[in-house]
């Protein structure tokens, strides 16, 4: 049986990182990823460092949302044989960062915004867990990652949408953790502190969130995607799925100072 990693949002920033990590120790590797034409060439040279690796890689560029492109990739995968996907990680960084409440009716947040964002930084996990595991794919020693921030439980100028989301994102994962428990498959949100990533860069005032995350974290710098890739690789790749359920702060401590 081979494992392969199914990354969510593989072209950048957490999950670009995260392939990195477990190509380097042998896992196999099917990216997800939304990306223009101009962005292209850096995703295709991510795809030959990973290849270098001397594992087998996959990156299709599509949306993570769409129901019959996903059943394809579930299709697909399952065309590959024998394997379990090993890792699934959800690195979806999409949504609306408009305000709640505003003067002018036109600058405030629409319903339409408040579902996409929603269904893609958090409904889609579930989609993608369900089709998998119907799908025989994730078996038992399979981990579930979605990634989280502290605005699943802080506020920030026009991050209601996005924190709504990160807050149904860590309950999903309970749910997902309980519902799969007796199948020996785990998941888990992990919260990683303030990182200088494209995503973070679309958020008002991120500076400020820069600023402040540097003079709260103990460790005296920001959070780097690798530290996440990190953890990703010592939890996930093991077969043990005792740790399910949790929020997992992957830090430096930054939270428990703010």
């Amino acid at each position: 049986m081979k494992d392969w990693a199914l990354i969510l949002g593989s072209s950048s920033g957490f999950g670009a990182a995260t392939c990195r990590e477990l190509a380097s120790c042998g896992v196999n590797i099917y990216g997800i990823h939304l990306d223009r034409r101009v962005a292209m060439d850096s995703v295709n040279v991510l795809i030959e460092e990973l290849k270098n690796n001397n594992v087998e890689v996959k990156f299709n560029n599509m949306s993570a949302t769409d129901a019959d492109k996903r059943k394809s990739v579930i299709d697909e995968i399952k065309s590959f044989g024998d394997i379990r996907i090993k890792i699934l990680m959800h690195s979806l960084a999409f949504g609306t960062l408009k305000p709640v409440i505003d003067d002018s009716a036109s600058n405030a947040i629409q319903q339409r915004q408040v579902e996409m964002t929603l269904d893609v930084m958090a409904n889609s996990i579930i989609y993608w867990s369900q089709d998998l595991f119907q799908a025989g794919l994730l078996k038992k020693g399979s981990q579930i990652f979605a990634m989280t921030s502290s605005g699943g439980h802080k506020q920030w100028k026009s991050y209601g949408a996005v924190s709504a989301a990160k807050s149904s994102l860590e309950s999903y994962c309970r749910q997902l953790a309980f519902e799969l428990s007796e199948h020996g498959i785990a998941a888990n949100a992990i919260q990683a502190g303030v990182t200088d990533t494209p995503a973070l860069r679309k958020i008002p005032e991120n500076e400020k969130m820069i600023e402040l995350a540097l003079k709260l974290n103990p460790g005296n710098r920001l959070t780097v995607p690798e530290d996440v890739a990190k953890i990703i690789a010592l939890l996930g790749l093991s077969e043990s799925s005792w740790l399910t359920g949790n929020t997992i702060r992957v830090d430096g401590g930054e939270d428990i100072t703010g």
